[in-house]
């Protein structure tokens, strides 16, 4: 049986919806592959508890791949570098403290640091590339800008390296519809960020996963 290869937007701390998306709607489990898209942390309260629940799928036999988002940077950032830290803060890095029951981001365990350290910038897998925003466009290979991939989102993409592929991310919220609509009609760009976080918005407010094989879309 061919595995289901499956992508998860921004989390943003967002615990009851991951649960709920992975154990009840989507129902990924061992045998399943699995790109999260970055953004586990900040906003929401449970930052924490989202990074355990993703290592203890991975520990139970979901092939878990996980991707760098811009607050993963801002993190790594506010720590190996203190003048950083307000940039993070002001971001919803308050938030992530909270969660861990800490007031400085030096007080992190050193296994999360590694966790956060060891994020990739991208993934490509069979005909897709996942990244958390996206690419320059403008130079000649757009694997080289690593700052593009976790802040800068395009619509579309004329570089020629990235022609045979579907780019899935995430990073910029869009409504639910909005990603319903790319869904259907097959786009080259899949944004799949439609804004856990911000559950008093009207048409945000989901986490959503996108079954890649059947293009089948579940939101919690």
């Amino acid at each position: 049986m061919e595995e289901r290869l499956f992508a998860i937007g921004d989390i943003h701390g967002c615990i009851d919806e991951l649960r709920l998306l992975v154990e009840s709607a989507a129902r990924i489990g061992p045998g399943d592959k699995v790109v999260f898209l970055g953004d586990y942390i900040d906003r929401g309260e449970y930052s924490r508890e989202v990074i355990d629940y993703i290592i203890g799928m991975r520990n139970s036999g979901t092939d878990v791949v996980t991707l760098r988002g811009n607050h993963e940077e801002m993190l790594i950032e506010a720590y190996e570098n203190e003048n950083r830290w307000y940039n993070w803060f002001l971001n919803g890095g308050a938030f992530t403290l909270d969660s861990f029951g800490i007031r400085t981001v030096k007080e992190l365990p050193r296994d999360y640091i590694d966790f956060f350290c060891k994020l990739s910038y991208y993934y490509i897998y069979e005909n897709f590339v996942f990244v958390h925003a996206g690419f320059n466009d403008d130079i000649e290979d757009p694997f080289d800008d690593s700052t593009d991939m976790i802040w800068t989102r395009r619509e579309s993409y004329k570089n020629p390296a990235l022609n045979d592929y579907t780019i899935i991310h995430g990073h910029t919220p869009v409504t639910l519809d909005a990603c319903t609509a790319m869904i259907k009609e097959h786009a080259k760009v899949l944004n799949i960020d439609t804004g856990c976080v911000y559950s008093g918005l009207p048409g945000y407010g989901y986490l959503s996963a996108v079954e890649l094989r059947s293009m089948s879309l579940f939101s919690v």
